[in-house]
């Protein structure tokens, strides 16, 4: 036996729309109006509505027990029989304050209906946002978990793109927006179907029996967003070259690690677009790629010593929660423990020069432009792969050397965990044809807040050796642009390779040579993705963030593992946008990377663009003040004017906390 499904219909006149709704099956009506029953039964047809809502529900209890009289009992009975059919009509019912109704109190509805609301005679259209924020705020108090709102506009009302024509932004009700209000998103709008409901007739048109205008209308449906979730402290303890760390994620990436988006089995869109992208070169050339977990921090010296071009601005640095760290396999005798104890008792600035001193080598090895909180700690969160697919192929190679020179077979090799189509070697290949081998995880960057800035997306790397007689770099390029030209990727050919690009996304890709030996006739190709732009491309999502989105309405799109190019259905349609300014003054050093990293946990990642309008030196106080713009926006929760206004306080509550900055 199917469920049936509850209805509540609230700012009913005739009740035509409830009685069309009551000759359903599998279906729960109940049916409000404003106005006093006198008042009501005054509208034409109105009381042969009433009668088929009551019928149809009296005829199902007959079947359990004797109607009672007492509106309190025939209450208890509703909520608690299940029956095929609607039958219950309450009269006074304010549908701003549904929660006040005694005759609704423990209900809860599958979906809650206002048909093309109004506050009456001529008002304007602020009263009329004001009935709809005060509607939404109500009715999700009686809203089960998975219900539906529907509310039917006229042709223009709404302020969406839906309506044709659409109203200036200030002329309409800004249903979306209101309905943000009660943390309620826009699911879906579908044009008013009058013709369904044979017996709808619309009345209320300026408080009278004269109707509105339904045609054109339009039918919002709106669903519960998920809550947004606080930033927290993530600590990570990893093994990094040896030494056992700790240390603790920036609060705004907590969010963006062990999500196990290119975990075996997934259907996250990251990693429908690696298989697609693997899949693909795999026609050409063999692919390998090692299953095995690396750490996400580094040591500095690390992308240096392997070629990785990073800015040391752009670069997350973290400072270990203990001062000493503990070697993976260190075994400390009674005199080890005497000497460990020694050390812990330097002294701060003794631990200062030392760390100095290893800043100023890594300057002389070229790693210039470092902060001073990167001097301090000398780790970072990894901004590539790079430096980890070396030390991988450096680990294969020597393990294949060894096997070579004592005849072990490679295969029972675990130093470097491989799945793939071949699993001949990275550097090698099968049959004279090159192999690819690669590497994917999270990445990180300490970008400034814009549309396409990502601080953490997941990079794809794979690395090969090739003839150089072949031109591989020209040959990747092609396979490349074969599978990615018709997402909107170009490829400009750049002084040692390739770089792949997108409109407005800007940099997804790159192709470049690194052959650090001499042997000329052979070169090893590198190639870089950006798995994240990429999936925003292959499926046309609206906005990267949607990535990390843990909304079920999100994935259930990908269960089915789509084929790129087919596009994706938000789930939050037509978003409102917040503008913000904030001004305060600095000392005489301002770090904006802090900034953007303050703005990035305060608004829990729903600004989306930030703008310097103005800044303005004092000529006596060492003081600088600020002038930015932000611009709030989110499809993935709903995101109103006050909610958006509360995460800007909050940001000033941080940056007056932290930075020290003087709010003005």
């Amino acid at each position: 036996m199917s469920l049936s499904r509850s209805i509540l219909l609230v700012g009913e006149g005739n009740f035509s729309f409830s009685a069309s709704l009551s000759s359903e099956t599998e279906t729960r009506v109940t049916a409000t109006c404003p106005q006093r029953q006198e008042d009501a039964l005054r509208h034409d047809g109105a009381a042969e509505n009433i009668d088929m809502i009551r019928g149809s529900g009296r005829a199902v209890c007959r079947c359990y027990i004797f109607l009672p009289s007492c509106l309190f009992l025939w209450h208890f009975l509703y909520t608690l029989v299940c029956y095929a059919s609607g039958g219950l009509v309450l009269f006074e019912v304010d549908c701003t304050k549904l929660g006040q109704c005694a005759s609704l109190r423990g209900c809860l509805f599958d979906r809650v209906v206002f048909n093309f609301p109004h506050c009456g005679r001529k008002s304007g259209v602020k009263k009329n946002r004001e009935l709809l924020k005060n509607f939404f705020l109500s009715c999700v108090q009686l809203l089960s978990e998975d219900g539906e709102v529907h509310v039917s506009l006229c042709n223009g009302q709404g302020g969406t793109p839906a309506d044709q024509p659409k109203r200036e932004w200030h002329n309409s009700w800004q249903v979306a927006a209101m309905a943000a209000e009660a943390h309620l998103i826009l699911k879906d709008v579908r044009p008013f179907e009058k013709e369904k409901y044979q017996s709808y007739k619309c009345t209320g048109y300026r408080s009278q029996d004269k109707g509105f205008h339904v045609e054109n209308g339009l039918l919002h449906v709106f669903t519960r967003s998920l809550p947004y979730s606080p930033a927290e402290i993530l600590k990570v303890e990893e093994v990094v070259e040896g030494d056992q760390v700790l240390y603790n994620i920036p609060a705004e990436l907590s969010d963006c690690v062990f999500r196990g988006f290119l975990c075996s089995g997934s259907v996250h869109p990251v990693r429908l677009v690696q298989d697609f992208l693997l899949k693909g070169l795999a026609e050409k050339w063999s692919v390998s790629m090692t299953t095995q977990t690396v750490p996400f921090l580094l040591k500095a010296k690390q992308p240096q010593a392997s070629g990785c071009d990073i800015d040391a601005a752009d670069c997350y640095w973290i400072h270990l929660l203990q001062k000493e760290v503990v070697s993976e396999n260190h075994t400390s005798t009674d005199k080890e423990r005497d000497i460990q104890a020694t050390l812990a008792r330097l002294t701060l600035d003794k631990v200062d020069r030392v760390r100095s001193k290893g800043a100023e080598s890594l300057r002389s090895a070229g790693l210039i432009d470092i902060d001073h909180e990167g001097e301090s700690c000398l780790y970072m969160l990894r901004p590539s792969l790079l430096s980890q697919m070396e030390e991988l192929l450096t680990k294969r190679e020597a393990f294949v050397n060894n096997a070579a020179r004592h005849g072990v077979d490679e295969r029972n090799n675990e130093s470097v965990k491989l799945d793939g189509h071949k699993k001949e070697g990275p550097l090698g290949g099968c049959n004279g044809v090159p192999s690819l081998f690669g590497i994917s995880g999270l990445v990180f960057k300490n970008v400034p807040v814009n549309l396409w800035n990502l601080p953490a997306f997941h990079e794809l790397l794979l690395r090969g050796v090739f003839p150089s007689a072949c031109e591989p770099i020209r040959l990747i390029g092609q396979r490349l642009e074969t599978l990615l030209a018709p997402y909107g990727v170009s490829l400009v050919a750049e002084q040692g390779g390739l770089r792949m690009t997108a409109l407005q996304k800007g940099l997804v890709g790159k192709v470049f040579a690194n052959n650090a030996s001499d042997n000329i006739s052979s070169v090893s190709v590198t190639v870089s993705l950006n798995l994240d732009l990429l999936s925003v491309l292959l499926f046309s999502l609206p906005d990267w963030r949607l990535l990390w989105s843990h909304d079920p309405r999100f994935l259930r799109q990908f269960e089915l593992r789509p084929s790129p190019g087919e596009p994706f259905q938000p789930f939050s349609l037509f978003p409102e946008h917040f503008s913000f300014d904030i001004s305060f003054w600095t000392g005489p050093t301002w770090a904006e990377r802090k900034f953007h990293a303050a703005i990035r946990e305060a608004s829990h990642g729903t600004v989306e663009q930030v703008k310097l309008m103005d800044t303005f030196s004092h000529p006596d106080l060492s003081q600088t003040s600020y002038c930015y713009r932000l611009i709030y926006h989110s499809n993935t929760h709903a995101l109103s004017h006050t909610q958006a206004l509360q995460f800007h306080k909050d940001l000033e509550t941080f940056l007056t906390s932290r930075l020290q900055v003087t709010i003005r």
